[in-house]
């Protein structure tokens, strides 16, 4: 039995890979995403693939917020009352997790893989959350499914590549190794686009969309199945490109968007990169 729907796939494979939009999909009561198979999950990641905080975040934050210091199998376990935002990275680690994230992803290969070729570099994220919880405004450099299982919650997404929402700058430090939080605006809350999200029901985020995430008053358990392009990749190397060519005192022009390729700073970063590594 499909998870997405047919005509979520429709959506989907119409909308790919720049124009964000809702989808459905019947991933309910699934045994792996319940919240003590979250927390025995948890319990035995790496230290490297976890990430939790107090859930009462401000919309816009300067780094990332500090551990709570509570451990996390007892964070997921008690969420309801732990004032707690979790994430787990790069569940796919586990052999159970990764099975379920390429059934996902194999539904959705033949539209993607026909606009933006291969996925590469397929990861998931379990995203466990305090009623009210607030993950801050940031971007991220994957194309991504948020799938939401448990409680409610609501996506606010800007325009992906506008300066306004997230500046050259702050995409170029992000690529040079920097963070992925932006700084926030009340002003700029007027361009962005609100996505209510229920048990059931999914967006995807193009590439590097800006958004921040309210948590309603349940707690939420949501699962974000993510990949990357060859055109993502250029996109990133650009950036880096660009990073450099800025630090010389240069204005380098953005990255074009998909369906741009980007390939001469892309290459150019990659044979920097190279040089780099060989003298060590």
């Amino acid at each position: 039995m499909k998870v997405f729907p047919s005509a979520a796939r429709a959506t989907f494979a119409a909308n790919y890979p720049e124009i964000p939009h809702g989808l459905s999909h019947d991933l309910h009561n699934h045994p792996l995403l319940e919240l003590e198979a979250l927390a025995q999950l948890a319990e035995r990641l790496p230290q490297s693939a976890i990430e939790y905080n107090a859930a009462d975040q401000p919309i816009g934050v300067d780094g990332k917020p500090e551990p709570t210091g509570v451990p996390i199998g007892e964070t997921i376990r008690r969420i309801d009352s732990s004032a707690s935002w979790a994430v787990l990275k790069y569940i796919e680690q586990d052999p159970d997790y990764a099975r379920l994230l390429n059934d996902l992803l194999s539904e959705l290969r033949p539209a993607i893989e026909a606009k933006t070729g291969a996925m590469l570099k397929t990861q998931a994220f379990a995203f466990i959350t305090s009623p009210g919880g607030v993950t801050p405004y940031h971007f991220d450099p994957e194309h991504n499914i948020l799938l939401q299982l448990r409680g409610t919650k609501t996506m606010t997404q800007f325009p992906a590549g506008d300066p306004a929402y997230a500046p050259d700058e702050v995409h170029e430090t992000y690529h040079l190794g920097g963070g992925r939080e932006l700084a926030w605006r009340d002003e700029m809350l007027a361009g962005g686009r609100e996505f209510p999200l229920g048990p059931g029901e999914a967006i995807y985020v193009p590439v590097m969309a800006p958004h921040f995430v309210r948590n309603g008053p349940q707690p939420s358990v949501s699962l974000s199945i993510t990949w990357r392009s060859e055109w993502s990749f250029a996109e990133a190397d650009a950036r880096g490109m660009n990073g450099v060519l800025r630090r010389l005192g240069m204005k380098p022009a953005a990255p074009g968007r998909w369906p741009a390729t980007n390939r001469t700073k892309a290459m150019s970063w990659r044979a920097l990169r190279r040089v780099k590594a060989m003298r060590g």
